[in-house]
């Protein structure tokens, strides 16, 4: 399969706090026939400990007892609330084992009594009454109004307080991407609310964070570079012309407003046998990040409007945000969300035979709330269009 290297649209952030991105540099980023990614560059200093910190967590986090992991589940929130694995369908008969994930409800960003980040707002959530009041408001939607799932402190030090001071940065950034196509938008589509979008990312109460651990693998006979023959499925009148191996995260659209990402860690695991021990979470720098990826396949993947399969690379002191369906609404089409998938390490490519390659990264979905409208056309509601995605991708629960 041919795959391209594509290099994304960069703008720095204080180009975006200044509002002088340019038109055309948007739609070159998630135009019709872009890539549908932004990378934002000058991040805060604090970014770099953070992400590495938050990263470090997901290897952390994955190595807790069964037991614990069940008690961060959370069934009814069809396990998009906490700890999951082995619930998300791939495609129709596969279940995803090969990442575990934690997802976090991002209502803290707007919590008016919680501005700063500590270990003390554990049950926030509950006691923010507009999170109560949704709950009231939309039954059946626990998978957006229930609140996050903490480990103790004991479990994982400082995962709560760092999680949530990386995504409040990433929120913020977000923030100053919406307007930008506020400004866009306002100009090209005729009664367009004025700052729509950066009111919807900015007040949303939906909006969930990801964090992904990869698992590392074991090389299968037969299975060689992991290319299985899988075609990417596509939406739309478009045409897959590539055969891509998207087993590990499959091709999709990211049904929210834009998705912000950090760039990707990868930790050999074999190097931590104490990785889940209390003598290893207290000592947080004990984890070392490798300077890159061991296997030059793994990582993020963008197919093109006409079929081509390319291969982007997010820099390490970079974040980057994906256009999704609810922004390709919001625009009518003049931004358009972009299928992608991800690929894990597959050791048969790994150098070193004894290295157990984890790859860890997070994606913070930022969502309008579930009564606000995203398609002015037709009057639909965000959580009326959420609710058939979330089926659809639930293989259990």
């Amino acid at each position: 399969m041919a795959i391209k290297h594509a290099t994304p649209v960069t703008v720095s952030l204080a180009a975006l706090q200044a509002n002088s991105i340019p038109f055309e540099t948007l739609l070159e980023a998630f135009g019709p026939s872009s890539l549908g990614i932004l990378v934002v560059t000058g991040l805060p200093q604090e970014f770099a400990s953070l992400r590495t910190t938050v990263l470090s967590n997901a290897s952390r986090l994955a190595a807790l007892p069964p037991t614990t992991l069940e008690r961060l589940t959370n069934a009814s929130a069809k396990y998009l609330v906490g700890w999951s694995h082995g619930k998300e369908s791939l495609r129709e008969g596969v279940v995803d084992d090969k990442k575990g994930s934690y997802y976090i409800n991002c209502s803290f960003y707007n919590n008016k009594n919680n501005n700063t980040t500590t270990s003390d707002s554990k049950d926030t959530p509950e006691k923010d009454p507009q999170l109560v009041a949704d709950r009231e408001k939309f039954p059946g939607f626990d998978e957006y109004t229930a609140p996050s799932v903490w480990p103790e402190e004991a479990e994982v030090p400082g995962f709560q307080p760092s999680s949530e001071a990386l995504i409040r940065l990433i929120i913020d950034t977000a923030v100053l991407v919406a307007r930008s196509c506020d400004r866009y938008a306002q100009q090209e589509i005729e009664g367009y609310e004025p700052g729509y979008l950066e009111r919807v990312v900015k007040g949303s109460r939906t909006s969930k964070a990801r964090l992904l651990h990869y698992f590392p693998t074991e090389e299968k006979k037969g299975q060689e570079n992991g290319v299985n023959g899988h075609v990417a499925q596509k939406s739309g009148d478009e045409t897959e012309t590539d055969t891509v191996d998207d087993t590990w995260c499959t091709t999709h659209l990211d049904h929210g407003c834009l998705t912000g990402l950090t760039s990707a860690m990868f930790l050999d695991e074999a190097s931590s046998p104490s990785l889940s021990s209390q003598e290893q979470h207290q000592q947080q720098q004990q984890l070392t990040e490798l300077p890159s990826s061991p296997d030059p396949t793994s990582g993020l993947y963008i197919l093109s409007r006409t079929g081509e399969i390319n291969k982007v690379a997010i820099p390490r002191d970079s974040l980057a945000f994906q256009t999704g369906e609810t922004l390709q609404l919001i625009t009518q089409g003049r931004f358009k969300a972009v299928p992608h998938f991800v690929k894990g390490v597959e050791p048969g490519n790994v150098a070193d035979k004894n290295a157990r390659i984890a790859r860890n990264t997070l994606a913070v979905f930022t969502q309008p709330n579930l009564n606000e409208v995203v398609d002015l056309k037709t009057g639909l509601t965000f959580g009326e269009f959420a609710r058939g995605v979330v089926k659809k991708n639930t293989a259990t629960g």
